[in-house]
């Protein structure tokens, strides 16, 4: 892969995980998310972006995968109760609509 190809890939999965954070944080659903989000909350989304950013392609597919195997971990090992975990999950799979927008302006 040639050095521009790489900084222009580089430059999507950044774009991608920024309009992720954007999503998740900011406007109206981030303002009453923020008011309603516990810590593991904050620490799953957080990991999504962290993730994200390691991956080499992003599409739908590969990110609904992320969202699943994070928020399984969390349901095992946090402790999370199902009902939280089928209010989030959903949460973050429609992050997707806003990613893609974003990654088709790129």
């Amino acid at each position: 892969m040639k050095k521009t190809e790489k900084i222009l890939s580089a430059g999507i999965v950044l774009g991608a995980v920024a309009a992720a954070a954007t999503y998740f944080l900011t406007g109206k659903r981030g303002e009453k998310s923020r008011e309603k989000i516990a810590a593991w909350t904050l620490k799953v989304k957080g990991e999504v972006l962290a993730k994200m950013r390691k991956m080499k392609e992003i599409n739908q597919e590969a990110y609904y995968e992320l969202v699943d195997d994070i928020a399984d971990r969390y349901e095992r090992v946090e402790k999370i109760s199902a009902e939280e975990i089928k209010r989030l999950r959903p949460e973050l799979k429609n992050a997707w609509k806003h990613i893609s927008k974003e990654l088709k302006a790129k």
